[in-house]
């Protein structure tokens, strides 16, 4: 079964996170059921801040500002304009690769930012996403959280491209109050959106996850430059 991939919306064609969820759970379905391939949902979603089941009280806005909770892993997020978003739904061949799954995302994204954009991102030990970490205070540049329900994925990861950075400072993100947020364009100096990224982005998850895929799967089939992306 191949791995598929599929463009739900990019500005000016934002998507609503409650659409793109809804899309996630009917594929999940599909894809536990075998009725669908696995499948990659690239996006960029309307302003919406969105809180994992970790997230603590002290760590939502203070003034009020409506919140999604969501039954993927880590703490409060934003999502928004300027920040390209990735939810693969893909059956896992075992469930005991959840860890390696995790590192593989956050490793495709440092490769991307490192080849495409001469930015030296990292990991960091004890904290999920991607970081730099060459100034006074770590950046977190892009997020990750997820699900495994019955051996398929749910959520994935949140890269910041071009996204204001105001947003997260109405919150604590990711619980994480020792560190900042950035993106590609602020590091850059120059505006970079998801519709720049999206292509290396799909490119490298197309290398990648069909490691994690059921051995009846068929790892040459994901050419998103060649109309896999739709």
């Amino acid at each position: 079964m191949e791995l598929a991939f599929r463009r739900l919306g990019l500005s000016p064609d934002l998507v609503d996170y409650g659409e793109a969820l809804d899309v996630q759970r009917r594929l999940h379905t599909d894809v536990l059921a075998g009725h669908s391939p696995s499948t990659v949902l690239l996006l960029e979603h309307a302003d919406v801040y969105t809180a994992g089941r970790r997230t603590a009280d002290g760590d939502r806005p203070q003034d009020g500002t409506p919140v999604v909770d969501v039954d993927r892993g880590g703490e409060i997020t934003w999502h928004g304009r300027g920040q390209l978003v990735g939810y693969p739904i893909i059956r896992l061949a075992e469930r005991a690769m959840v860890k390696q799954y995790v590192a593989v995302l956050e490793s495709l994204l440092v490769r991307v930012l490192d080849e495409q954009f001469g930015i030296a991102a990292t990991t960091v030990e004890g904290r999920s996403g991607v970081w730099l970490t060459d100034g006074p205070r770590d950046r977190k540049i892009a997020a990750i959280g997820l699900r495994v329900h019955q051996g398929v994925t749910l959520h994935g990861f949140a890269l910041n491209c071009s996204n204001d950075l105001a947003p997260f400072e109405n919150i604590v993100p990711c619980g994480i109050s020792d560190a900042d947020t950035t993106t590609i364009s602020a590091e850059l100096g120059r505006t970079v959106t998801p519709a720049d990224v999206i292509d290396p982005v799909a490119e490298a998850l197309a290398e990648e996850l069909p490691q994690f895929l059921p051995a009846d799967a068929d790892p040459a089939s994901p050419r998103p430059t060649e109309g896999a992306l739709q």
